[in-house]
């Protein structure tokens, strides 16, 4: 069967036709809800309508509308075509007939909830899928047709179902897709790891915390999560009357009036008629605000690696975060923080400090948070630290891994990408790419609520309070992986306990 050129799979919607890549099978643009447009916009995905003909499965699907621009320079490359019909998904598989079903890996993309596609180079799954893991990719709504409220919405719903969050609820529906149809793809549908990074890793923890997605899937991974607080439905619905006032509409706007708005207008809009790169708390899908629940204890019972990259900061002015004016602010609220700061870091060059603070305050506090959340529920947590940078590259990354810069690790992509020849990426570089992708490919397979450890170069012990365990990926440079105990205890714990009197349940 591995000879033959195409390939086609019965799903539960109708056929597909696919493609064989060295020795993998792939799968692209597949319809897992029907295209939200006219009058689904602005509705929970609806089911695909099946389709008696053999569905060509060789082309990527539609991306959400977004800004091609900033993709292709920050969000990992070219997103392809644009539409509102954009709920598509892409799986590689090495084996449809294997002799025990395959562990699933699906993967939510990044880019603050406005940009971003499945299918861009970092994230092609061949590389996991030869592991011996069925990997899942897919597009979903972004932006304000992703996250949206306003009152004439709303309206079409009794209060206890009201729906704001079309794109975790986009990402539920795929989850179901693959609940119906991982088996006729190797996969396992009892083993379904959901691993995203940036705004994919807050929707993994979002759906966490969703009573809609209990039982989807079985673990987690949360890669480089920020600690900006969802956005309460209240200020989702000002928000959204003042989209409507922007296109010209009257207050009184009808929802038909709304749905008819031209889908390519939406996009450009920067804030304040932008949300930010979080969900909206308060609708059937994320009653509660994701970081109060976490704190709480009363997400799903579920494991979960969770960490950050050395230099976050290198994405927080899309964040609206002036790392300098973070330190400034505080000095001038309290001199004592201030110093306080200056101790627990031992960084004396105000922007440097200002810079780590930021990144902790933003990222490295979210590891902790779930892996204590996690201990308290009885859950294991495996927490990890990236801190490697590719060889040569090393002058351009002086403080550290940027955001994102550990997917091409994960994914082990590093050859489907092309940087200038003065920093092609190494043997050393490529060597420890397979080790990072490793250790994602084992939790995906192995870990369980059991779990006391994963193996791999370094055998990675569950998170506990009292050894306080963090694998770092690099150390000083170097392509290895070294165990870290009590890493940042007393500024981290700081800045939670700053978080816990900020958040209510």
């Amino acid at each position: 069967m591995k000879n033959e050129r195409r390939l086609r799979i019965m799903t539960a919607e109708g056929e597909l036709r696919g493609l064989i890549d060295d020795d993998l099978f792939v799968f692209k643009g597949i319809p897992y809800a029907a295209p939200p447009v006219d009058a689904l916009r602005w509705r929970p995905p609806q089911p695909v309508t099946p389709w008696q003909e053999v569905r060509d499965a060789t082309q990527w699907g539609n991306a959400s509308w977004q800004s091609r621009d900033y993709c292709v320079a920050a969000g990992g490359g070219d997103p392809g075509r644009f539409s509102e019909d954009c709920l598509y998904l892409n799986i590689w598989t090495p084996d449809v007939e294997p002799s025990r079903p395959l562990p699933v890996m699906v993967w939510l993309h990044g880019g603050g909830f406005t940009i971003g596609a499945g299918n861009l180079d970092p994230y092609r799954g061949k590389a996991l899928a030869a592991q011996g893991v069925v990997v899942v990719t897919l597009n979903y709504r972004l932006g304000h047709f992703g996250f949206f409220a306003h009152p004439a919405l709303d309206a079409e719903y009794p209060e206890e179902a009201v729906v704001n969050n079309f794109a975790l609820l986009d990402q539920i529906a795929a989850l179901q897709w693959i609940q119906r149809n991982i088996p006729a793809f190797g996969g396992d549908r009892h083993n379904i790891t959901l691993f995203g990074e940036s705004s994919g890793a807050r929707s993994v923890l979002s759906l966490c915390c969703s009573p809609l997605a209990e039982g989807l899937f079985h673990k987690g991974i949360v890669q480089s999560a920020y600690s900006l607080p969802d956005v309460p439905r209240k200020k989702a619905q000002q928000i959204g009357k003042q989209v409507v006032a922007h296109f010209g509409l009257p207050e009184s706007a009808t929802a038909e009036q709304l749905r008819q708005l031209p889908a390519d207008q939406f996009w450009p809009l920067q804030r304040p008629l932008g949300l930010g790169p979080v969900a909206i708390s308060g609708d059937a899908v994320l009653p509660k605000p994701m970081l109060a629940t976490f704190m709480a204890g009363k997400q799903h019972r579920i494991p979960l690696m969770v960490g950050s990259n050395s230099d976050e900061a290198s994405v927080l002015d899309y964040f609206g975060v002036d790392a300098a004016a973070v330190l400034k602010q505080m000095r001038s609220k309290s001199r004592l923080s201030y110093s306080l700061m200056k101790w627990l870091y031992d960084i004396h060059d105000d922007t440097l400090l200002g810079r780590a603070v930021a990144r902790d305050m933003a990222f490295t506090v979210v590891p902790l948070l779930v892996a204590q959340s996690q201990h308290s529920i009885g859950m294991p947590a495996w927490r990890y630290w990236f801190d490697y940078v590719s060889e040569n590259a090393r002058d351009l990354y002086p403080h550290g891994t940027w955001h994102g810069n550990e997917i091409p690790y994960v994914f082990n992509t590093l050859t489907t990408l092309k940087p200038p020849a003065e920093r092609a990426y190494t043997a050393v570089d490529q060597a420890f790419a397979a080790m990072v992708s490793t250790y994602w490919v084992t939790f995906a397979r192995d870990a369980n609520a059991f779990s006391a450890q994963l193996q791999g170069e370094v055998e990675w012990p569950v998170w506990r309070p009292r050894e306080d365990l963090t694998l770092a990926f690099g150390h000083q440079g170097k392509p290895q992986s070294v165990l870290k105990p009590r890493f940042m205890r007393g500024r981290l714990r700081l800045f939670r306990l700053m978080m816990r009197s900020h958040v209510k349940l």
